[in-house]
């Protein structure tokens, strides 16, 4: 299996899609072996179902875009999710909260909701300054997190913003070592891709993950800075 595939969690948000279109996905990610498939909370159920048996998480993304939902709204969105059999879920940071400072607030809500199951934290980070994406971290870590996560839908930062991206992944990894590092938003390439795992990513959640695995199937000898090889 191509160990580049193993970084990636294939990632389909398209609201409204029907059934079809998600055995699609799900089948793509089964003859990719993809880490993980993250979806919106409807898709879950189908989702589970369809990748039973296998190694692939069902991650489902929580309150996207900035997690303005109120705390009660976000724990019920949560306990759905695990009776529809997620494995874990992608949970947005209230990231509008944590701007105008109600600090106390965000970290109760994060230390309750990470500890139903397995949480990467989305603390937004091109909204961020980069003393805020260190605070948001250390709260991702303080609340049982086992992952930060740079964005979700509606990432202020485009492709051409990259670098941006790969520094602030640096300083999640500086400030949070022992956690899992995700980079998300416009890695649509495997240029981008090695961009994020240099800069220290661990995943990386993109809906190219075919196109990119394609772009370099049987290519030898390109490498991670990390001697991860492609195959």
């Amino acid at each position: 299996m191509n160990k580049i595939a193993k970084l990636i969690d294939e990632t389909f948000l398209k609201s409204g899609a029907n059934d079809e279109e998600i055995k699609k996905v799900c089948e793509e990610c089964k003859e990719y072996g993809f880490r993980a498939l993250c979806i919106l909370p409807e898709h879950t159920k189908l989702s589970k179902e369809m990748l039973k048996g296998t190694e692939i998480k069902v991650t489902t993304l929580i309150d996207e875009p900035t997690g303005a939902s109120p705390h009660e709204e976000r724990l019920k969105m949560i306990q759905r999710a695990k009776e529809d059999g997620s494995d874990e879920i992608e949970l947005v940071m209230k990231v509008d909260d944590f701007k105008n400072k109600k600090y106390e607030e965000v970290l109760y809500d994060l230390k309750i909701l990470c500890d139903i199951l397995p949480t990467k934290v989305i603390i937004g980070s091109g909204y961020l300054t980069d003393e805020e994406i260190r605070m948001a971290s250390e709260f991702t870590k303080e609340a049982k997190a086992i992952c930060v996560k740079t964005a979700t839908v509606d990432d202020p930062l485009s492709q051409s913003e990259l670098p941006e991206k790969a520094k602030h992944i640096r300083i999640m990894k500086e400030v949070a070592p022992n956690l899992l590092i995700k980079a998300s938003g416009s890695v649509r390439t495997f240029s981008d891709l090695k961009m994020m795992t240099d800069a220290g990513a661990d995943i990386i959640g993109t809906s190219s993950g075919v196109n990119i695995v394609d772009e370099f199937k049987g290519i030898k000898g390109e490498s991670l800075d990390d001697g991860r090889m492609v195959e």
